[in-house]
């Protein structure tokens, strides 16, 4: 290889370990919004439909991230849903104003329809209960109608209604960005504290084993951040498991070196929650830590002008549908990479969301599905970043950005599968015009060899996928070469790597 100007090292070292990595940081969501659900993973008339009306084409690609759990049914969403609606006999549930999104809501699709749906995709669910217009009771009945096992009312419509098992789900969250004044039910932080923390006791009630996620703030932009996290876990902190965040980025200014530097801010909101719930356990004198479920995230910004459009009180309207290009992958790796460095508290993340909605899939209404560009990054994480998650040593030259100082060209994590013996080496170049020479040091790692090096690269930052035409997608012909334990290799300009050695 011939050398580039830009020149970064790394030392790996397999007793370097930040904390096992949970599976879960791969989720994802599916939200009664848009064409999510109907027209995306639910379309009876598509010529892939199975006997209940889901794609089979879409599943696929589902299961091909390996989505290990999905959050339902919101999101804003759920702030408003009366679950009973979307129980019972399909064609005696009633249609609903949808006020979140100004849609209508069929009830086509509800608990039983998604629990069956999701076990074939080869995920669990993350179940929300509606703490806007709802509260203890609502939450206690579904709980029972999902996990008791039987004799009782609620369980036994369960069964009445075609599902003898109990359902056993393990996560829930207790409402959605309640600190948001576009939430229907929006409360002040004392005020969903103490329904969160009286719903959360009903619910363990009902089944103790349940893990549950508080609301935290809808994003670092909100005035009553991080405040809003100290008074909520001041009146939840022992009785919850995780407490949420939310971010979405975006470019509307076009200036593709400061959008890749925001991975920087979303370290930031890391670093301060994680700071906030340390700062609740000291002054209750708790022996227990709060961890992180990261369940909304994404870019989100392509859609906002189509979307001011939209004629109200349709039935899945195209909402919310970014049409994401080159860039927008390489911040969504960034992304990423920043959970798999915090993988001792961030337990788990959702990429909002899965089909058809700010999404890593597309399809057309009764037509074809396809990859966006964000699928590939979230891909491989998913598939390739099981394992313990280890902290590199890196030095790395910097650039500032408008808003962060000291921002690394090389953004990296790394992840150790011990019981197969593989070493991964995720590896973003942030340099719009240069390649980047890393040298890394593996020398712990004795005996393994490369065995790939995949590139997400493109000449054209806004290049986009559809239908017609994949123009982003990734290449083994990375340039990589490992000698006496050194590992080289160049990655090129504004480009996503994964690195891959395997113990011969």
């Amino acid at each position: 290889m011939s050398q580039s100007n830009l020149k970064a090292k790394m030392v790996v070292d397999k007793a370097f370990r930040i904390a096992e990595v949970d599976k879960r940081i791969y989720g994802s969501f599916i939200e009664h919004l848009g064409r999510a659900v109907y027209g995306g993973i639910y379309d009876p008339s598509h010529a892939s439909a199975d006997e209940s009306g889901f794609r089979n084409d879409v599943k696929q690609l589902i299961q091909e991230l390996q989505v290990p759990i999905i959050r339902y049914p919101g999101g804003n969403f759920v702030s408003g849903y009366n679950w009973e609606d979307g129980v019972g006999p399909v064609e005696s549930r009633p249609k609903r104003l949808e006020l979140a999104w100004k849609t209508v809501e069929p009830n086509e699709v509800g608990t039983n329809e998604f629990m069956k749906w999701a076990k074939e995709a080869g995920s669990e669910v993350m179940m929300a209960v509606n703490l806007g217009t709802r509260g203890i009771d609502a939450a206690r009945n579904l709980i029972e109608y999902c996990n008791h096992p039987g004799n009782s009312y609620y369980s036994d419509l369960r069964k009445q209604h075609g599902a003898s098992d109990p359902y056993n789900i393990k996560t829930w969250c207790l409402g959605n960005e309640m600190d948001g004044p576009w939430q229907i039910g929006h409360k002040t932080a004392d005020e969903y504290g103490r329904l969160a923390l009286e719903t959360a006791k009903a619910m363990r009630q009902v089944d103790s084993s349940i893990e549950l996620v508080a609301c935290g703030s809808s994003n670092t932009g909100m005035p009553t951040f991080p405040e809003w996290e100290a008074t909520t876990l001041d009146h939840t902190y022992e009785a919850v498991d995780y407490i949420s965040l939310h971010q979405y980025y975006g470019n509307p200014t076009n200036n593709t070196a400061d959008y890749l530097a925001r991975s920087m801010d979303m370290d930031h909101f890391i670093h301060t929650v994680i700071s906030t719930c340390d700062y609740i356990k000291a002054k209750k004198r708790s022996k227990k830590t709060m961890n992180l479920s990261f369940d909304e995230w994404n870019v989100w910004y392509h859609s906002n002008e189509a979307d001011s459009k939209m004629d109200p009180w349709s039935i899945a309207p195209p909402q919310l549908e970014d049409v994401y290009n080159f860039e927008d992958a390489l911040l969504v790796g960034s992304m990423l990479l920043t959970f798999l460095r915090h993988a001792d508290r961030v337990k788990m993340a959702c990429l909002a969301q899965l089909v058809n909605v700010i999404a890593p899939i597309m399809t057309e209404d009764g037509g074809r599905v396809w990859k966006q560009t964000i699928f590939y990054p979230y891909m491989h994480t998913s598939t390739f970043g099981r394992g313990v998650s280890l902290k590199p040593v890196v030095d790395s030259p910097k650039y500032d950005a408008s808003d962060y100082t000291d921002v690394p060209y090389l953004d990296s994590a790394v992840v150790y599968d011990e019981e197969n013996e593989y070493l991964t080496i995720f590896a973003l170049n942030r340099h719009l015009s240069e390649s980047l020479d890393l040298n890394c040091d593996v020398r712990s790692f004795e005996g393994y060899q490369i065995e790939e090096h995949i590139v997400l690269e493109n000449d054209d930052l806004k290049a986009v996928n559809t239908a017609d035409e994949e123009k982003v997608a990734p290449h083994r012909g990375g340039q990589s070469q490992l000698d006496d334990g050194m590992l080289t290799a160049r990655l090129a300009k504004a480009s996503w790597n994964v690195i891959r050695l395997r113990k011969a």
